[in-house]
């Protein structure tokens, strides 16, 4: 038997989005600093770089995490591996190595409350049954989902898409039924969700971070000829063709990566 207090009746922590029983909050503010980075703690809160993490409350139930994500646990909550032997130890490695996705994916299973480790990136979750079941991620954005929900790592159906988009030769694809958590280089209210209907849409950059499997994904020239793509500057584009969803960031995540990566850099200083 076990009570949790100060955690979501904290008035210093604010839960920004809930599916089912699966929580993303946000610390409105880090008080565990010092005196040689609170300017920099400061004026990151004021900016929104603020510290995120996954709480779920599990009722015998399972929940797949990437290596490491986990920060504690409590309740009748047990830890296992997704590797089923050797070989699978090695298909797994070998999938890994290809993409951003750890090789091996923690399973906690059972009743209790488990939480993530923190962030500075943004958290968002997402059903799949608003994706028709299947959803292709960027690399390095799982963060967790439930158990019935599966993954899969998928090849580019052409080169062109993988050398020339930016967006890697694999992906991790993950269909069924269930919730998804991923990190996000933008909070949720400033992605743009696209439904296509047999159409198209062509992105200069690397910003979607997830779209539908059912989307033909190619690379191809901005203009109809390569003279053309060079006056307007936009040289090739990436094009996603059918009917589907995509989730499109409108920036990149290097500001919180910075941060995260160094806290105590104060802009001008070293």
């Amino acid at each position: 038997m076990y009570k949790i207090n100060n955690l979501l009746n904290n008035n210093n922590i604010k839960i920004v989005e809930r599916k089912n029983n699966i929580y993303v909050i946000e610390h409105n503010k880090d008080y565990s600093v010092n005196p040689e980075n609170a300017v920099t703690t400061y004026f990151s809160a004021a900016m929104n770089i603020k510290k995120r993490q996954v709480y779920i409350e599990l009722d015998d139930e399972n929940i797949t995490t990437s290596s490491g994500a986990m920060q504690w646990f409590i309740g009748d909550i047990t830890a296992s591996s997704n590797i089923k032997g050797v070989g699978d130890f090695l298909g797994k490695a070998i999938k890994g190595s290809i993409t951003s996705e750890t090789t091996s994916k923690p399973i906690y299973s059972g009743t209790g409350s488990l939480m993530l480790e923190p962030t500075y990136k943004h958290i968002i979750l997402e059903d799949l049954n608003d994706w028709g079941g299947e959803m292709i991620i960027d690399d390095g954005l799982f963060m967790a989902c439930t158990s019935n929900v599966k993954q899969n790592i998928i090849m580019r159906s052409n080169l062109s898409s993988a050398v020339l988009g930016n967006q890697g030769l694999f992906n991790l694809c993950l269909n069924g039924e269930g919730i998804v958590a991923l990190e996000s280089p933008a909070p949720k209210n400033e992605l743009i969700i696209v439904d296509l209907k047999d159409d198209q849409i062509k992105i200069d950059g690397n910003f979607a971070i997830a779209w539908s499997k059912s989307l033909n994904f190619t690379v191809e020239k901005s203009t109809k000829s390569l003279i053309g793509s060079a006056v307007s500057k936009e040289g090739f584009v990436n094009v996603y063709r059918g009917t589907g969803r995509i989730l499109l960031a409108p920036l990149m995540m290097e500001p919180t990566e910075t941060l995260e990566n160094n806290p105590n850099i104060v802009k001008g200083k070293e």
